[in-house]
């Protein structure tokens, strides 16, 4: 299998494409700060993605904005600390001032020339457009958690790209899915068959981070630390 076999890279954005870790961390400085106990960067992360997860499955039609501000509520609640609704609004919306990683809008650029190029993501429309505009490339498609009324990593996800993909021309064997997370994105997309690139972000790193431990690993198709290595490998199968 080579990265060239494909038409299509259907991305997820945050962790991926979006350094959300980051932006998350800077998000909820204004409870952190607060703690009589500091918590590490990692723990801070992991009980986002605690709160996170349950409140996608028990709102997945919610928008991710929304959701975000509840995620913030259910924080404070753990750690003791009072956030009023207008806080809480505030990291809702602060999708749009995370961080692009370094070398993800040139990859794009460059991918751009040789795939179609798609978003699959946890995240409402109004919230990706700040991502986008970081990004500086133009999808050919968009597949929101508010299109599909679902949040990673349910199927339901997964089989609203794949129905609507179909349109441009792009079946399941030409999409190349890829993401950093094992639990929203590679677990979910081996379920329906989809080739998959690792982008492991997190390779320094121990633990998952922002995203629930997917328990065991699945099998990948590629791998790579980042999205510039992702774009040598491509470079290095054309001149091969």
């Amino acid at each position: 299998m080579k990265l060239t076999d494909f038409k299509a890279l259907t991305f997820d954005c945050y962790g991926t494409l979006i350094d959300w870790e980051s932006g998350m961390v800077s998000g909820l400085k204004p409870l952190t700060q607060q703690l009589q106990a500091p918590l590490t960067r990692d723990q801070i992360l992991e009980a986002h993605a605690r709160h996170e997860s349950s409140q996608q499955r028990w709102t997945p039609g919610k928008r991710y904005s929304e959701l975000l501000a509840i995620v913030y509520k259910r924080l404070a609640d753990e750690w003791g600390i009072s956030a009023s609704v207008d806080e809480c609004v505030e990291y809702g919306n602060s999708v749009k001032h995370w961080p692009a990683f370094p070398d993800s809008a040139g990859a794009l650029q460059y991918l751009k020339k040789h795939f179609k190029l798609v978003i699959l993501s946890n995240v409402d429309n109004h919230s990706f457009s700040g991502s986008n505009d970081r990004l500086k490339v133009e999808f050919d498609a968009t597949y929101t958690a508010e299109d599909a009324g679902s949040y990673k990593p349910s199927d339901r996800n997964f089989e609203y790209m794949i129905e609507k993909i179909a349109a441009l021309g792009i079946e399941k064997g030409d999409i190349l899915h890829t993401a950093e997370s094992m639990f929203h994105d590679h677990i979910p997309g081996k379920r329906h068959g989809l080739a998959s690139c690792w982008i492991y972000r997190r390779y320094e790193q121990k633990g998952f981070g922002a995203t629930m431990n997917p328990g065991e690993m699945p099998d990948v198709n590629f791998q790579f630390n980042s999205m510039a290595d992702l774009v040598k490998a491509h470079q290095a199968e054309i001149r091969a």
